[in-house]
């Protein structure tokens, strides 16, 4: 009788555990995704940014230069 018991335990486990264990990996890729989407979210972003300061930075050149050209004595 203990062993009947046993497989209906045994059942009701493998029954509720399995779509438990579904859950758990479909959640588990989904922070994996969302993960995913994060870091190249942050690679644009970074990318962004450094695009942005390096044009900025060109322009101050640029504009030092003119500054610097407009000031210098003519020969």
């Amino acid at each position: 009788m203990a062993n009947d018991n046993n497989g209906v335990f045994s059942d009701l486990f493998n029954a509720v555990g399995a779509p438990i264990q579904n859950v758990a990996d479909s959640v588990g890729n989904g922070f994996e995704t969302v993960t995913s989407l994060a870091q190249t979210l942050l690679n644009i972003f970074g990318t962004i940014v450094t695009s942005t300061a390096n044009t900025a930075i060109q322009l101050i050149q640029s504009v030092v230069t003119g500054i610097s050209a407009a000031i210098t004595p003519k020969k």
